[in-house]
């Protein structure tokens, strides 16, 4: 990537052996972008179809190929957990445990009705976010895991504000705030971000 190529806010930055791991020889953000939508999208009509993540979506290794079938094309360590501190989320060697306590504690949600199935949803994208668990894509992935929770459920998928979250803009910038205020335990922003028109 060029100097000039500035992170989205919020965006979580590379080590230079991160960075390393990029397979095609694409050399500005918006090159990697694309080549990672395009990677993305193949991922989605994959997940779909999926019965693995169908049947458990809700496990590690169910999460690790989730992220890894979205980068795979672009990032040598698509699927990995990130092995660095970042500006975002656990340290490294607490992912492991953070995420078991995540699937069992979404486990129980749905099993209890404890919250209606967006909400579940939402929290669930929140919490994996807060975890951060690899090195760059936790968003996309996060959105993701919801969107496909709420698909495998029968139930309408989520805006996420009905526009992209990739580049700096109000509708990143609100994203951000709502994210924040749920980690104070606030989660009205989130719920209404993510159903946004």
């Amino acid at each position: 990537m060029t100097d000039k190529d500035q992170l989205p806010e919020g965006a979580t930055p590379l080590d230079p052996d991160e960075a390393a791991g990029l397979k095609p020889g694409l050399t500005t953000r918006g090159e990697l972008n694309a080549f990672e939508q395009t990677n993305i999208a193949q991922a989605v009509l994959w997940a779909r179809k999926s019965r693995i993540l169908r049947r458990d979506l809700l496990t590690i290794d169910s999460l690790k190929l989730l992220h890894k079938r979205m980068f795979d094309d672009t990032w040598k360590w698509a699927g990995t957990f990130r092995a660095t501190g970042k500006n975002i989320g656990v340290e490294p060697y607490q992912i492991q445990t953070q995420l078991s306590q995540l699937c069992g504690d979404a486990k129980y949600w749905f099993e209890n009705d404890t919250f209606p199935i967006d909400i579940c949803a939402i929290r669930i994208h929140h919490r994996l976010v807060s975890i951060h668990p690899f090195p760059n894509g936790n968003g996309r992935h996060a959105r993701l895991t919801a969107d496909l929770l709420l698909l495998f459920n029968k139930e309408v998928s989520l805006t996420w504000g009905g526009q992209s979250l990739d580049v700096d803009g109000e509708t990143r910038r609100a994203y951000i705030t709502a994210l924040r205020a749920a980690d104070q335990n606030n989660y009205d922003l989130l719920i209404s971000f993510a159903k946004r028109q």
